[in-house]
């Protein structure tokens, strides 16, 4: 399993470079993915999508639909993608330290 070292932190990655372990989540991980993204910085609004991503994972154990991402952020898709340019999976989920949905 590949291993990610940012800030003198190591984290273990899936082929696609989630974080294994929601667990192992923290704000360096957020950092990490936010500069591979190519975000200047987290706003409030990352901050908060971040949170809802992780609350609901913890509460029902699966990551939430991306069609459900504007009802429970009360932010249009468009904003999401704003804020995460590369979309809701690859970036939000990844920078939440969520697994990769399944694709449907």
């Amino acid at each position: 399993m590949p291993t990610i070292e940012h800030n003198k932190r190591f984290y273990q990655v899936d082929e696609d470079g989630f974080l294994v372990g929601s667990g192992n989540w923290d704000e360096n991980w957020a950092d990490y993915v936010r500069e591979i993204e190519g975000i200047c910085e987290l706003s409030e609004e990352h901050r908060k999508v971040i949170g809802i991503l992780r609350d609901y994972y913890q509460e029902k154990g699966a990551v939430l639909p991306v069609g459900s991402f504007s009802r429970f952020t009360g932010l249009t898709l468009n904003k999401i993608y704003d804020l995460f340019p590369s979309g809701p999976i690859k970036g939000a989920c990844k920078m939440a330290g969520l697994k990769r949905p399944p694709v449907s």
